[in-house]
């Protein structure tokens, strides 16, 4: 582990950690979630559940992917039971997508799962760096807001 330096890194020095570390996390947190899906198919069913019922094209805009990819990723979750595509209200030509139980079940499990191994970490830390992480987890979503798309 890194000691804490008073002397402000530059913003390249920052950079650089922040997305190594970053990125670091993201991985653990994959490999934590015990769920035998690629964490695309896993980032598109968390996507139905927050913004469905949505249609295919709307998936692709949220998930930043190619309507093909998307098609492709579909097929998938609809395969194993984690969505369904219904028509949608109104044109024949379209679906919209819904979460199944058994999608929400793997969600949750995945969360747990993540949530267990982040609470064992920082219950280990002192409260002050707990602090210290809960304000860097608002800096981080401050930080990431402006270049979202919803």
């Amino acid at each position: 582990m890194r000691t804490i330096s008073s002397v402000p890194p530059t913003i390249p020095a920052l950079t650089d950690r922040l997305r190594v570390v970053l990125a670091r996390t993201a991985r653990r947190l994959r490999q934590e979630a015990g769920a035998d899906l690629a964490p695309t198919l896993i980032a598109a069913l968390g996507t139905v559940e927050r913004h469905g019922p949505l249609t295919p094209s709307r998936l692709a805009e949220h998930e930043r992917i190619q309507r093909p990819t998307a098609t492709r990723l579909i097929a998938k979750l609809e395969e194993q039971g984690l969505i369904a595509r219904t028509a949608a209200p109104g044109d024949a030509r379209s679906c919209v997508l819904s979460i199944t139980d058994e999608g929400t079940a793997l969600l949750v499990h995945i969360r747990t799962r993540k949530d267990a191994f982040l609470a064992r970490r920082l219950r280990a830390l002192p409260a002050e760096d707990r602090a210290t992480l809960a304000r860097a987890a608002d800096l981080l979503e401050a930080l990431l807001q402006d270049g979202e798309r919803s």
